[in-house]
């Protein structure tokens, strides 16, 4: 029997194909944002303050990077004591961690946002030498906190400058897509986790969010 196919902008697709490609987890490469909804408390009200539901929006993101010719998780966090990869301890700011180690050690869900293309050469070495050079920078409280609320970010992205002398979560991530033209923004400091992600989506530099699960890791979980 020949394959059915479907139609989609006058081209003919195979449905055995549509469906793989909907069902196979994509890489990750060097930009993607990994975004996260845990079950705590805190991340109950950052994504209340953020317009976000708990439990099904963002409260936490990461980007990916690349170090030693291995893709890191980069982020800033005080929440946790999973050591940096590369300065060898835990750090209240920015640390890269394995993407397993965060997955495994994490209470709470976790999505894969791929960018929509591979970064060429250029753009990646910009954006890496970027993240490592943020590394041990303290976490940004306060600015976490002005960023909090779509008025409220507006409001302090207007009188305060951004500062990335600290850094809070989605400002390393707006900072990183920004570094290598992604992003168009005036203040990196004014996207909380949930405002970045709908900003990113909506512009379509962000391709939908894949769950992650268990086996979207080369090795198993433990």
């Amino acid at each position: 029997m020949p394959s059915v196919t479907t139609v989609k902008a006058n081209v003919l697709i195979p449905v055995a194909q549509t469906k793989e490609k909907q069902m196979t987890h994509p890489e990750f490469k060097v930009g993607d944002i990994i975004a996260c909804s845990g079950y705590a408390w805190t991340s109950f009200f950052i994504n209340i303050a953020t317009y976000g539901i708990p439990g099904y929006h963002a409260s936490h993101v990461g980007i990916i990077g690349e170090y030693n010719g291995e893709l890191l998780l980069f982020e800033s966090t005080t929440l946790d004591e999973l050591p940096c990869v590369i300065q060898g301890k835990s750090i209240d700011g920015v640390k890269a961690v394995r993407l397993k180690d965060r997955f495994e050690q994490y209470s709470g869900r976790m999505w894969h946002y791929p960018i929509y293309r591979p970064l060429f050469t250029n753009e990646a070495n910009r954006l890496n030498a970027f993240l490592l050079e943020t590394i041990g920078v303290p976490y940004d409280h306060i600015g976490a906190i002005r960023a909090g609320g779509i008025g409220w970010s507006w409001f302090e992205s207007m009188i305060h400058r951004a500062d990335l002398g600290s850094i809070f979560c989605s400002e390393l991530c707006a900072a990183g897509h920004t570094k290598i033209g992604l992003l168009q923004t005036d203040n990196v400091s004014r996207w909380n986790p949930n405002r970045f992600l709908r900003r990113e989506r909506r512009e379509r530099i962000l391709k939908k969010p894949w769950r992650l699960k268990c086996e979207d890791f080369a090795q198993p979980c433990s």
